[in-house]
């Protein structure tokens, strides 16, 4: 990745849909240049240009992070929980849990139930801690490029 490159993620940081038309010019390039520029990083898997929703302002009442404790391999429980609308990411880690979950459902019941009827039972699960969300207060995709 190119200096080109990082003003380009820079810029898409800033606005996710600038058009080519002046996202070429901002960074030294053509449009269709930048285009191509951009393309190369997405086909690279480098980069995703996605729209980030806040699921609270969409209706969705009940967001937790769930910290799991496995017995067994984390990576088949975050593949069988990642199948689960619910489960928006998953993270091995280490210390005290061996996975997180960050989980959004309609309304805290619908909480209680995801965790007690799915989790919980999954194979290799042998804790589960609940970390109600009461408000997203910090929400940011902004990585500094350098």
């Amino acid at each position: 990745m190119d200096e080109i490159d990082r003003a380009i993620l820079r810029e898409l940081q800033v606005d996710g849909r600038i058009p080519y038309a002046e996202l070429g010019p901002k960074v030294g390039l053509s449009p269709s240049a930048a285009r191509l520029r951009l393309q190369r990083m997405i086909d690279a898997k480098a980069v995703q240009v996605v729209g980030v929703t806040d699921p609270m302002a969409q209706g969705q009442q009940a967001m937790a992070l769930l910290g799991l404790r496995v017995d067994g391999d984390p990576r088949a429980v975050a593949d069988e929980l990642s199948r689960h609308d619910e489960v928006v990411y998953t993270v091995l880690t280490s210390g005290g849990f061996d996975l997180f979950a960050e989980v959004v459902c309609a309304q805290p019941r619908d909480l209680l139930d995801f965790i007690n009827d799915v989790v919980r039972p999954v194979e290799g699960v042998a804790a589960v801690e609940n970390f109600p969300y009461f408000a997203i207060h910090t929400h940011r995709f902004l990585w500094h490029v350098d």
